[in-house]
């Protein structure tokens, strides 16, 4: 448990790289997550279905992958577990859901993906919850 939230192998500028890194991931991934928010709030579950576990269930996961798990990323709280949810839904949107558009229309989505693969391999760094709470 105590490996998910070490950062002590980090020079100073990397962990500020990780710092920008998770806070603008995170920050510009809730102004996709806020609006799937409010639709659930307000009872309207009219969402895709990719993988086929019906449109409220799926909805309610890319919420809280893309709202709770990005305000994670951004605190650097639990950084490796928040990235997988992320990871995951970025990899739905990307391979499946836009399968079979242009490149142009799934572009977005892998960023956000190879954002967050790069914070799975390399944790939050040393400006982090996750470095507060490794001590």
């Amino acid at each position: 448990m105590k490996k998910i939230f070490q950062t002590k192998i980090y020079s100073t500028n990397a962990s500020i790289g990780l710092l920008l890194l998770r806070v603008s991931a995170g920050g510009f991934m809730l102004t996709h997550g806020y609006p799937k928010l409010q639709r659930l709030l307000a009872g309207e579950f009219q969402f895709g279905d990719p993988l086929g576990l019906g449109p409220e269930v799926s909805l309610v996961l890319a919420v809280f992958a893309e709202v709770v798990c990005s305000i994670l990323l951004v605190l650097g709280l639990g950084t490796r577990l928040a990235t997988i949810p992320l990871i995951v839904t970025m990899a739905v949107a990307a391979f499946i859901a836009h399968g079979a558009d242009p490149f142009g229309r799934k572009e977005l989505a892998l960023m956000y993906l190879v954002s967050y693969v790069v914070l799975l391999l390399n944790g939050a760094g040393k400006f982090s919850m996750d470095k507060i709470i490794g001590k």
